[in-house]
């Protein structure tokens, strides 16, 4: 079996990522978008906005600048010219990814969910569902409240038993959002917008009927071609399957030759590597990575291949955390050697660097020459007229004399 170091380990997954590819030279298109779903193959949904959603990021860590409404109309809208590209659906978490990978997620090789919490709710009120599905067709695409509104206006006319709460109709949607039964139409300030899932996924995918075996053989495929090279349960995170199918499948796609056992110096289990992944000699290039880029959303992983320790410190109270409250950070040639506490404050006009962090061994001057130059192109990209930066950090006081 062969035996790989930490640095190929490392290069092959940032390849696999995306990162050996060059930035196109004007202004990214589709087929750029294709390109990094590609490699990605999926890309993770996320509430926040302290700097920017989590789904537009990987795009520009991989792409550069580029238009958002790439992003949305392959995601949320649909014409004859220009077909939807994408869906929403839990996948790692909540994503958007190719519409073609639906009937492998509805095939039964992924866990369960927290949305199964709810079926109690569909036991006190067994009506709901269908009250909510009725709205959905005579309405959608709808948000919750706008289904409660509907709801509340028929109340004379639903049959008896069907009360319910208000938090229960958001509750009964994501029910019926986790099981396949309605997924996004589109999406208005991020509020997502109930439709029913055959006016979203094409027939001929909606009717394809995939066995769970295959399902997983498909999905970890697909997290090998993402990853480069992981263990079994970096390829079974990936879209969150169930161990025993997973086993399987790993198991399976080794006997085919997709999947080949390898050993990664330092690494205490099994690895397996997708035998079309590449080992560039070099990785060249910077990108800021936010949280959920997903090169680093698992991160046992990141550690091991970084020997990066990177926590997400949105729920730790701010007086104990130790970088910021957003943390992203900085790649540069093929090496995690910085993260930066951002924010984007729309309403001064500026990307605040609220706190700028090398890693123990990274060149500070070179660093900081590099990370001011991308987060001049990110606050660009975002619309902001220019970056701030605060005090916190030993990069800090470098970074404010670059940025001006």
């Amino acid at each position: 079996m062969q035996t790989m170091s930490i640095p190929v380990a490392r290069r092959i997954a940032l390849a696999a990522q995306g990162f050996a590819d060059p930035r196109p030279e004007s202004a990214p298109t589709r087929r750029h978008l294709r390109r990094v779903l590609s490699r990605v193959q999926l890309l993770q949904l996320d509430s926040v906005n302290v700097a920017v959603r989590a789904h537009y990021m990987p795009l520009f860590s991989r792409l550069g600048a580029y238009e958002s409404s790439l992003v949305d109309d392959a995601a949320w809208s649909h014409s004859t010219k220009r077909p939807r590209l994408l869906v929403e659906a839990w996948a790692h978490e909540a994503s958007l990814l190719p519409m073609e990978d639906w009937p492998l997620l509805r095939s039964g090789a992924k866990r369960m969910g927290w949305w199964t919490n709810y079926a109690h709710i569909l036991e006190k009120t067994p009506a709901l569902v269908d009250d909510i599905v009725a709205v959905v067709k005579e309405q959608g695409p709808i948000g919750a409240g706008g289904i409660e509104r509907a709801l509340a206006s028929d109340s004379v006319t639903r049959a008896p038993g069907s009360w319910w709460e208000r938090s229960e109709v958001k509750k009964a949607c994501e029910w019926l959002f986790g099981m396949g039964q309605l997924t996004t139409g589109t999406r208005r300030s991020f509020e997502r917008l109930y439709d029913l899932t055959e006016r979203v996924v094409p027939p001929e995918i909606l009717a394809k009927r995939v066995s769970a075996e295959e399902g997983a053989r498909e999905l970890i495929t697909r997290s090998a071609l993402a990853l480069g090279v992981a263990t079994e349960t970096d390829l079974r995170d990936y879209y969150r399957l169930g161990p025993q199918v997973s086993h399987q499948a790993v198991a399976e796609l080794v006997e085919a030759g997709v999947l080949e056992p390898v050993g990664v110096d330092g690494w205490r289990n099994q690895a397996y590597r997708h035998v079309d992944a590449r080992t560039p000699r070099a990785i060249t290039g910077r990108a800021l990575l936010c949280p959920f880029d997903p090169l680093i959303w698992e991160r046992a992983r990141t550690e091991r291949l970084f020997d990066f320790f990177y926590r997400i410190e949105i729920y730790v109270p701010e007086p104990k955390r130790v970088h910021g409250y957003y943390v992203f950070p900085f790649l540069l040639d093929g090496e995690l050697v910085a993260r930066v506490d951002l924010k984007a404050d729309r309403a001064a006009g500026v990307l605040r660097v609220q706190g700028a962090f090398a890693e123990p061994e990274a060149d500070h001057a070179r660093v900081a020459s590099e990370l001011a130059a991308e987060l001049r192109v990110m606050a660009g990209w975002l619309g902001l007229d220019g970056v701030a930066v605060g005090k916190r950090g030993d990069l800090a006081g470098t970074l404010v004399r670059l940025v001006l």
